[in-house]
Protein backbone atom coordinates (compact mmCIF):
# COMPACT_ATOMS: atom_id res chain seq x y z
CA UNK A 1 0.00 0.00 0.00
CA UNK A 2 1.46 3.11 -1.63
CA UNK A 3 2.28 5.62 1.52
CA UNK A 4 -0.51 9.46 0.89
CA UNK A 5 1.99 11.36 2.98
CA UNK A 6 5.47 10.46 0.75
CA UNK A 7 4.46 7.76 -1.81
CA UNK A 8 6.69 5.09 -0.56
CA UNK A 9 5.27 1.67 -1.57
CA UNK A 10 5.68 -0.43 1.63
CA UNK A 11 3.86 -0.21 4.82
CA UNK A 12 3.10 -2.10 7.71
CA UNK A 13 -0.07 -2.92 9.28
CA UNK A 14 -0.39 -2.17 12.90
CA UNK A 15 -3.97 -3.07 13.65
CA UNK A 16 -6.75 -4.81 11.64
CA UNK A 17 -10.01 -5.27 12.68
CA UNK A 18 -13.80 -6.18 11.34
CA UNK A 19 -16.00 -3.49 10.54
CA UNK A 20 -19.40 -3.53 9.12
CA UNK A 21 -21.04 -7.01 9.78
CA UNK A 22 -17.88 -8.59 9.20
CA UNK A 23 -17.95 -7.94 5.53
CA UNK A 24 -14.98 -5.06 5.74
CA UNK A 25 -11.78 -5.27 7.09
CA UNK A 26 -9.88 -2.13 8.39
CA UNK A 27 -6.54 -1.99 9.01
CA UNK A 28 -4.20 0.80 10.50
CA UNK A 29 -0.87 1.21 8.39
CA UNK A 30 2.27 2.66 9.06
CA UNK A 31 4.90 3.69 6.25
CA UNK A 32 8.08 2.18 6.54
CA UNK A 33 10.17 4.90 5.17
CA UNK A 34 8.52 8.19 6.84
CA UNK A 35 6.20 6.43 10.24
CA UNK A 36 3.12 8.37 8.68
CA UNK A 37 0.14 6.22 10.04
CA UNK A 38 -2.96 5.96 8.01
CA UNK A 39 -6.21 3.85 7.78
CA UNK A 40 -7.44 1.32 4.93
CA UNK A 41 -10.43 -0.53 3.90
CA UNK A 42 -10.70 -4.29 2.32
CA UNK A 43 -13.98 -5.47 0.71
CA UNK A 44 -15.47 -7.88 -0.41
CA UNK A 45 -15.67 -6.93 -4.29
CA UNK A 46 -19.67 -7.79 -5.09
CA UNK A 47 -21.54 -7.48 -8.67
CA UNK A 48 -21.53 -4.13 -9.50
CA UNK A 49 -25.08 -2.25 -8.34
CA UNK A 50 -26.36 0.21 -11.30
CA UNK A 51 -28.05 3.36 -10.33
CA UNK A 52 -30.39 4.59 -13.01
CA UNK A 53 -30.44 8.05 -12.05
CA UNK A 54 -33.64 10.56 -12.94
CA UNK A 55 -32.58 11.50 -16.29
CA UNK A 56 -32.06 7.98 -17.20
CA UNK A 57 -28.19 7.73 -17.55
CA UNK A 58 -26.75 4.86 -15.59
CA UNK A 59 -23.91 4.66 -12.83
CA UNK A 60 -22.06 2.27 -10.61
CA UNK A 61 -23.15 2.50 -7.33
CA UNK A 62 -21.06 4.49 -4.95
CA UNK A 63 -21.52 4.15 -0.95
CA UNK A 64 -19.74 7.61 -0.46
CA UNK A 65 -22.03 9.65 -2.27
CA UNK A 66 -24.89 7.99 0.18
CA UNK A 67 -22.55 9.31 2.79
CA UNK A 68 -21.73 12.25 1.43
CA UNK A 69 -25.10 13.28 1.32
CA UNK A 70 -25.95 12.04 4.88
CA UNK A 71 -22.58 13.87 6.52
CA UNK A 72 -24.21 17.51 4.60
CA UNK A 73 -27.75 16.95 6.11
CA UNK A 74 -26.73 16.18 9.14
CA UNK A 75 -24.41 19.00 9.33
CA UNK A 76 -24.38 21.07 13.13
CA UNK A 77 -26.75 17.92 14.53
CA UNK A 78 -25.96 15.92 17.41
CA UNK A 79 -25.19 12.51 14.79
CA UNK A 80 -22.28 10.79 15.52
CA UNK A 81 -20.52 10.03 12.04
CA UNK A 82 -20.79 6.25 12.85
CA UNK A 83 -24.16 6.33 12.87
CA UNK A 84 -24.40 8.02 9.30
CA UNK A 85 -22.33 5.04 8.29
CA UNK A 86 -24.37 2.57 9.73
CA UNK A 87 -27.15 3.98 7.94
CA UNK A 88 -24.78 3.84 4.49
CA UNK A 89 -24.32 0.23 5.67
CA UNK A 90 -27.82 -0.45 6.00
CA UNK A 91 -29.12 1.31 2.72
CA UNK A 92 -26.48 -0.75 0.69
CA UNK A 93 -27.23 -3.99 2.83
CA UNK A 94 -31.22 -3.54 1.94
CA UNK A 95 -30.29 -2.59 -1.65
CA UNK A 96 -27.67 -6.19 -1.98
CA UNK A 97 -30.37 -8.40 -0.76
CA UNK A 98 -33.13 -7.54 -3.47
CA UNK A 99 -30.91 -9.32 -5.83
CA UNK A 100 -31.43 -6.85 -8.50
CA UNK A 101 -28.41 -5.42 -10.75
CA UNK A 102 -30.47 -1.98 -11.37
CA UNK A 103 -31.54 0.30 -8.74
CA UNK A 104 -33.32 3.83 -9.12
CA UNK A 105 -31.84 6.43 -7.66
CA UNK A 106 -35.65 7.23 -5.93
CA UNK A 107 -35.35 3.74 -4.41
CA UNK A 108 -32.07 4.79 -2.62
CA UNK A 109 -33.35 8.13 -1.32
CA UNK A 110 -36.33 6.87 0.01
CA UNK A 111 -34.45 4.37 1.95
CA UNK A 112 -31.80 7.09 3.08
CA UNK A 113 -35.06 8.88 4.27
CA UNK A 114 -37.05 5.76 6.04
CA UNK A 115 -33.49 5.56 8.40
CA UNK A 116 -32.74 9.03 8.59
CA UNK A 117 -36.29 9.96 10.21
CA UNK A 118 -35.67 7.82 13.07
CA UNK A 119 -32.05 9.33 13.72
CA UNK A 120 -32.49 13.34 13.09
CA UNK A 121 -36.32 14.71 12.06
CA UNK A 122 -34.31 18.03 11.23
CA UNK A 123 -31.49 16.18 9.27
CA UNK A 124 -34.56 14.43 7.29
CA UNK A 125 -36.55 17.46 6.22
CA UNK A 126 -32.71 18.91 4.96
CA UNK A 127 -31.91 15.61 2.98
CA UNK A 128 -35.89 15.52 1.80
CA UNK A 129 -35.72 19.30 0.37
CA UNK A 130 -32.36 18.68 -1.36
CA UNK A 131 -33.83 14.73 -2.60
CA UNK A 132 -36.84 15.86 -3.78
CA UNK A 133 -36.16 19.16 -4.81
CA UNK A 134 -39.29 21.02 -3.11
CA UNK A 135 -40.21 24.22 -5.29
CA UNK A 136 -41.81 26.57 -2.57
CA UNK A 137 -41.86 26.10 0.91
CA UNK A 138 -45.97 24.98 0.29
CA UNK A 139 -43.84 21.40 -0.53
CA UNK A 140 -42.02 21.49 2.44
CA UNK A 141 -45.20 22.11 4.90
CA UNK A 142 -46.51 19.27 3.65
CA UNK A 143 -43.86 17.31 3.64
CA UNK A 144 -42.95 18.50 7.39
CA UNK A 145 -47.17 17.59 8.44
CA UNK A 146 -46.25 14.31 7.48
CA UNK A 147 -43.41 13.72 10.37
CA UNK A 148 -45.83 15.00 12.72
CA UNK A 149 -48.76 12.94 11.35
CA UNK A 150 -46.09 9.78 11.61
CA UNK A 151 -45.16 11.08 15.72
CA UNK A 152 -48.37 10.81 16.66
Amino acid sequence: MRCPNCKYENSKVVDSRHVDDLVAIRRRRECESCGFRFTTFERVELTPLIVVKKDGARQTFNRDKILNGLVRSCEKRPVAYQKLEDITNQVEKELRSEGITEVSSNDIGEKVMEHLMDVDQVSYVRFASVYREFKDVDQLLKSMQGILKDRK
